[in-house]
């Protein structure tokens, strides 16, 4: 198998490593930056990057911090006045360390997911980023100790940083997903940290309306929303390259997540992947669009105005892996994270979006 050869059940033992070096470590950085090891690692690996895994961690190793200490054992009795207390991370850590040893990880996720999903904006999403590549990992391949304890880091993380967002109304229906991100109002004031940014929502757009029909319905709504996240990147990520990755990683991150979960908690989850997308498009969108012309056949990129901005063409020609190869070679975390998204959407759009963030976000080595 090649480099360029995806690799989802790793028999080199490169990802098990990986993880264990990384859970040396807690998952922030500087009092609030998460850690994406775990996150980028896994992608490296499965889209056969496995021999620069090792190098990837090396260089973004020495940003990392040591898990803080316990606090107090969170239990079964006592974990509500606990939730969203990240001095509490290395108690939820081991308090989910201590459920997946004694139970399989299905059921343990299960039970927790309910109990998580109002709080998935929190921590900028990513707690439930980082549960989302764990999932796939598990789905994928063996169920490794590294890798069932790297759900357990990633639910603890989640637990701690667990933050409802605030009431939001119901705005006017919007017809499909991309009309539904295109309607989303934006926040008045978009300067400050993302806690400031998201006290300041008051109400997103009635997507997908009427509840879906069932678990498929769910799913294939999200899949349409991590879709049309991905595409809006190219003509929308140029407001902020870093952050507005989320509106479509977050949701993926959910979908990701949904085989390991009953069919009963599909439509809970696309709601709450909808709110995670329409908060970080509002507190990180642009007033404007702009566009790609640059990824355009001549014909389109003549037409293309920023009142009426064109969007990326479907006619590109780009082979999925070398767009990760491109993303692997640029090194920045949030890049390969969303070049892993656009590879699931698949299609031309999607392609472009991961070209742009390349070219948008500053290279890591």
């Amino acid at each position: 198998m090649t480099d360029t050869q995806r690799n989802p059940t790793d028999t080199s033992g490169t990802l098990d490593e990986a993880l264990e070096r990384i859970h040396l470590s807690g998952p922030e950085r500087d009092g609030w930056l998460s850690n994406h090891a775990p996150m980028a690692v896994e992608a490296l690996v499965r889209h056969g990057h496995a021999r620069v895994a090792h190098r990837w961690l090396d260089t973004y190793r020495p940003k990392l911090e040591d898990m803080p200490g316990s606090v107090a054992p969170v239990t079964a009795l006592n974990w509500q006045e606990a939730l969203g207390d990240i001095s509490r991370v290395a108690d939820w850590t081991a308090f989910f360390e201590r459920e997946t040893a004694d139970r399989p990880w299905r059921t343990v996720l299960a039970e927790w997911w309910p109990r998580l999903l109002p709080g998935i904006a929190a921590g900028a999403t990513h707690g439930v980023l980082r549960v989302g590549h764990a999932v796939r990992t598990l789905l994928e391949g063996e169920e490794t100790a590294p890798r069932v304890r790297e759900l357990a880091h990633a639910l603890g993380y989640w637990a701690a940083r667990h933050q409802p967002l605030p009431a939001l109304a119901r705005l006017a229906p919007a017809p499909d997903a991309a009309a539904a991100l295109n309607r989303v109002p934006l926040i008045a004031d978009q300067d400050g940290g993302i806690r400031s940014r998201f006290e300041q929502l008051t109400g997103f757009p009635d997507w997908p309306g009427r509840a879906p029909s069932g678990p498929e319905a769910a799913r294939a709504a999200i899949e349409e929303l991590v879709r049309a996240a991905t595409h809006r990147y190219a003509t929308h990520g140029h407001a902020d390259p870093i952050m507005l990755v989320h509106a479509a990683t977050a949701p993926n991150a959910v979908l990701r997540a949904l085989p390991a979960l009953p069919g009963t908690l599909w439509t809970p989850s696309l709601h709450a992947a909808w709110a995670a997308s329409a908060a970080v498009t509002s507190a990180y969108g642009p007033r404007e669009a702009q566009p790609v012309t640059e990824h355009l056949p001549t014909a389109q990129a003549a037409q293309a105005t920023p009142a009426a901005p064109a969007a990326p063409a479907a006619s590109v020609a780009q082979h999925p892996q070398e767009v990760f190869e491109r993303a692997a070679a640029h090194g920045d975390d949030h890049t390969i994270k969303f070049a892993d998204t656009a590879l699931d959407v698949g299609d031309a759009a999607a392609l472009v979006a991961a070209g742009r963030a390349i070219e948008l976000n500053t290279p890591a080595w």
